[in-house]
């Protein structure tokens, strides 16, 4: 087996982008932490980004062996190692397996809790999402709920429970997943009808799906702003948080407006920043009240 198909497998880019997104939000957790004073634990966070890693491989390994006859159709999908017939099924089970039993021991080994939620993400994910986007948009509803576990899991790793904090980074990624995700819908929703897949809103690049875009990038507004109402972050976050929304809202409203597909791609790159941007933000405000 190619490195190459083993990083098409697992969905690297993607992967990576779940481990950071968890990684940020282990480093608030940890300095949020009563009982460690603010210290933290980098064997636990090697932990959780080495399990993380594993458990979210392992997600897309399922995703991709019960898409695999769909992903044949997209032009997009057509070269990954199951569909072309580099990689068996049962080669692919076997790795998915064993990265989601590796995965969930090492993010267990940290708390249960965090363990039971790696445990739900994968279900989510590989068996109601995957199945979920050839019959109905609900499907984006159910897959950002697994989409925006990973700052929770992370949070609990390094805090130890949830609280309020962590339904909060919880609650950030769970709007910004939706407009995410029908901006890449929007751009490949051609490719995505050739596998029967129906993800924007109505299923069609019309305006009202346009619409429903831009009214949920405006929940993400008060949303961001939850940090620096509840006082867990500072006004700076909340300025940038601010300002991350509303140019985000602005592409949202350049979509509504234009219903292009170039729209959409700014609305999709702008998705990719917002994120980061915000989780960083409310980072290095946990750090300077640590000084």
């Amino acid at each position: 087996m190619k490195l190459s198909d083993f990083s098409k497998l697992i969905k690297t880019r993607l992967t990576f982008l779940v481990v950071f997104s968890a990684s940020i939000s282990f480093l608030i957790g940890g300095m949020a932490n009563p009982a460690t004073h603010g210290v933290i634990n980098w064997k636990h966070w090697v932990m959780l980004i080495v399990g993380g890693f594993l458990v979210t491989a392992a997600a897309n390994c399922f995703n991709e062996i019960i898409e695999k006859d769909y992903d044949k159709l997209m032009k997009r999908t057509m070269d990954r190692p199951i569909p072309t017939g580099r990689m068996t099924t049962g080669q692919a089970l076997v790795l998915g397996l064993f990265m989601a039993i590796t995965g969930t021991y090492l993010l267990g080994s940290l708390n249960l809790t965090t363990g039971l939620l790696s445990v739900f993400s994968i279900i989510l994910y590989a068996f109601a999402y995957t199945p979920l986007k050839r019959k109905s948009p609900i499907a984006v509803f159910v897959g950002a709920i697994p989409g925006a576990l990973p700052p929770l899991i992370g949070y609990v790793a390094g805090y130890g429970t949830i609280d309020q904090v962590a339904l909060i980074l919880f609650g950030i990624q769970f709007v910004w997943q939706f407009t995410h995700f029908w901006a890449i819908a929007w751009v490949l929703d051609d490719d995505y009808k050739l596998a029967g897949f129906r993800l924007l809103p109505t299923g069609k690049r019309d305006f009202t799906s346009a619409l429903i875009v831009f009214v949920i990038t405006i929940f993400l507004i008060p949303v961001s702003w939850l940090p620096t109402y509840y006082h867990f972050g500072g006004y700076y976050v909340g300025v940038v948080s601010l300002i991350c929304s509303l140019v985000f809202l602005y592409q949202a409203f350049t979509l509504l407006r234009t219903r292009t597909i170039k729209a959409a791609k700014q609305l999709m790159y702008g998705s990719f920043l917002y994120l980061p941007i915000v989780q960083l933000m409310f980072l290095f405000d946990f750090i300077g009240k640590a000084k």
